[in-house]
This record gives structure tokens, sequence and C-alpha cells, in this order.
């Protein structure tokens, strides 16, 4: 099995190392991500400026490759140049993470580890998506890792809808205190932001995001409740933004004829 790995925290993270020390035990693992950190670029691709890729070595051995961009940026390369022009074979299965914190609710749009995999789904090849719910600096991803060994190989076996990831969120608990898996919705959660105002040594004004998250749900089938209740949570997502409901609507009682707008 042939597998691509990236991530958004960037090629030198914890969890991209811990994600591909494990998955080289059971697969061809080939690593292209962010040279530094690209949190939150969302589905940002480099249009005016060069990608520059260079090889990146980790306790004194070739890791992978790192490019100048965004996650986005990494898969794309990869799937339409990269892993051509190197004689590599084209991946069966992309894993992005595992990123450090939660990628639940409203954090998906602005993720950039699922933005990687959304990107692979673009380009027809099955992604999933994984990241460990904490944020504290000593975070243990050993958990997160040993499921993807196991995991992925199933995905890559069942295959998955075309445009379909699969969004994994870890409960940062040891292993042993997993409950299982919960096959979920995405929640409504949300960031209450603040932007700090803070002044530089030079006395100039600038402003730091900051803010507390809302837990918004309370259905056993929603992302950050099967966290709550140490559960692996699992939610299908896909890049088709359309509200259908609402386009009925439109079709059926919004004006149409040229005469509303243009006379």
């Amino acid at each position: 099995m042939n597998i691509l790995v990236t991530n958004d925290d960037g090629i030198n993270s914890r969890g991209i190392y811990d994600l591909v020390v494990a998955l080289r035990e059971i697969g061809d693992v080939i690593v292209i991500a962010p040279l530094g950190e690209q949190s939150a670029v969302g589905h940002a691709l480099t249009v005016s400026l060069p990608l520059r890729v260079t090889e990146f070595h980790k306790n004194g051995q070739f890791f992978g490759f790192a490019v100048s961009g965004t996650p986005a940026d990494c898969v794309k390369l990869a799937l339409r140049t990269f892993l051509e022009e190197r004689g590599l074979a084209r991946p069966d299965i992309v894993v992005s993470g595992i990123n450090h914190g939660r990628n639940t609710a409203v954090n998906i749009i602005y993720s950039g580890t699922v933005s990687a995999a959304t990107e692979a789904t673009v380009l027809d090849v099955p992604a999933i998506a994984v990241s460990l719910t904490s944020y504290h600096p000593d975070a243990d991803f050993g958990a997160a890792a040993e499921f993807m060994k196991r995991f992925t190989p199933h995905v890559a076996r069942t295959g998955l809808p075309r445009g379909t990831l699969l969004n994994v969120n870890v409960p940062a608990v040891p292993a042993k205190q997993i409950r299982g898996v919960a096959y979920t919705r995405q929640g409504a959660s949300y960031w209450e932001d603040e932007f700090e105002k803070r002044v530089d040594p030079q006395e100039r004004p600038y402003y730091w995001l900051k803010g507390q998250y809302v837990l918004e749900d309370s259905a056993e089938d929603i992302d950050d409740i099967a966290i709550r209740e140490q559960m692996i949570s699992i939610t299908p997502i896909h890049y088709d933004l359309t509200n259908y409901q609402f386009l009925k609507e439109l079709r059926e009682n919004w004006p149409d004829g040229r005469e509303a707008f243009f006379e």
C-alpha cells in the first residue's frame, strides 16, 4: 500500500512523525508536508509565489519532502507533478495529520489538515484527516498513531465515495481509556473569538486572536459529543457546499425572470 502523508503543523511536528513511524509498519510512506506551521490556512493555494521543495532529514535520516506552501499545495503538487517526476507511485490513500488540536464543528472550515485531505478527494484519491483533541505542547500522539495504523488499511481496502473524506478526531486520553469509535455528524460548536490589542517594542499596535470554544451541541452522534464521551469521532465530509433544501425554496418561491431584475 502506497501512502502519502502530509499535515498543516509542518514537517517537523511531533504529530506527523509519530504518524509516519506507525504507517511505515504497514505500507510505503512518502511524506510531502509544509516546511513550517500552516495551521488554519484552510484550502489556500499558492498562486503568486513559486513553490520550492527540499529534502528533509530527521534524526540523521531522510524523512520526506518539505514544501514552501500550504497543505493543499503539498497534495496538489504531489499528485499532479512531483511524484511522477521522481518515479514514485501514485498513493492508494492520503493521510493528513496528526493535527495538534481538534478539527470538529466550525474548525473544519479553517483546518489546513482537513483541506489537504479534501484536495486529495478533488484529485480522486481516498483520504483521511486525523487530529488529536489536545493543544498541550507535550501531547501524546501514540494512541492516535496506533489507531491510524489499524484504520488506514481498512479504508484503503473498503474505499470511499468519490469526493468524500473521513475526518477522524481522537480524544486525548490514554489508549486504554478510549471507549470505541463513533460515526458522527459535524457539529455546530464554535469559537467565541476576541482580538486582544497589544503593543510591540516599537510602540506599534497589533492584534492577537484568542477565544473560548463554545460547545453548542448535545446529540450523541455529533463529533464533539463523541469526543467528550472518550470515543474516536469519524465524520464523512465532502466539498459540495450546496444547501439543497434552500435551493429548492429558491427555485419554487424566488423570482427568476429577466424582468424581475433587468427591466
